[in-house]
């Protein structure tokens, strides 16, 4: 029987469709998770999508944070579930506290759209375990509110501790600290990045397939 990850939508939610693509590219099913749903349906793992949840309002993810399918996913990662955001899913899970730090808006305001070089600092999450530590990988980047920002303390302990999970190549695409791109959690179940790594699993519509290493590690045996 295949592994099953849900992927959840949100109104607003962009990428969802691309997510759930990338899910079964790696082998797994896919399940369909609503926002109003108390029920996460026994998944081995959860995507938390792109997109503009509830417009950005308030904050970009700071009420798609309060929606009833976060609490579960919240109770699930505390008991060890995989939990991946990305974009405006790693903004979700910063505003639940599921990861560290904020998203704010891009350092020179603009919405930027591009192919972006990432080096994987932390190959020992549950969603980087495919790659290798210093390995690089394109992966298209599409946001306004990717800036991540963290108090001193914070980003030493996120330094210190290498919970960099990945981390911009080259041109820094919205003035991130650190040039940091995504993030990892202490036990290294949940991992959020800005970037989009479902848009890059078929060279027909992406700029390389390195993106499909985060759906196929979270499959790996643990090791």
């Amino acid at each position: 029987m295949s592994a099953r990850i849900g992927v959840i939508t949100f109104p607003g939610t962009l990428d969802d469709v691309d997510a759930a693509r990338a899910v079964r590219y790696a082998g797994a099913e896919a399940v369909p998770l609503w926002h109003g749903d108390h029920d996460l349906q026994g998944v081995d793992a959860v995507v938390v999508p792109g997109g503009f949840s509830y417009g950005d309002y308030l904050r970009a993810g700071a009420i798609a944070s309060l929606a009833p399918i976060m609490r579960e996913v919240v109770d699930g990662a505390a008991k060890g579930l995989p939990v991946l955001g990305i974009c405006n899913g790693f903004q979700i899970l910063c505003e639940a506290g599921l990861l560290p730090g904020a998203l704010t808006r891009n350092e020179k305001l603009h919405f930027v759209c591009r192919d972006q070089t990432l080096r994987v600092e932390n190959a020992d999450t549950a969603w980087t375990s495919g790659y290798a530590a210093g390995e690089e990988i394109v992966v298209p980047v599409k946001n306004a509110e990717g800036r991540f920002v963290a108090a001193p303390d914070t980003l030493a302990e996120l330094e210190g501790e290498g919970r960099v999970a990945f981390r911009y190549v080259g041109a820094n695409p919205n003035g991130s600290m650190n040039d940091i791109a995504g993030v990892t959690s202490a036990n290294g179940r949940v991992v959020g990045l800005m970037p989009h790594p479902e848009h890059a699993i078929d060279l027909l519509t992406g700029p390389s397939v390195q993106g499909l290493g985060l759906f196929t590690s979270v499959l790996a045996p643990a090791g």
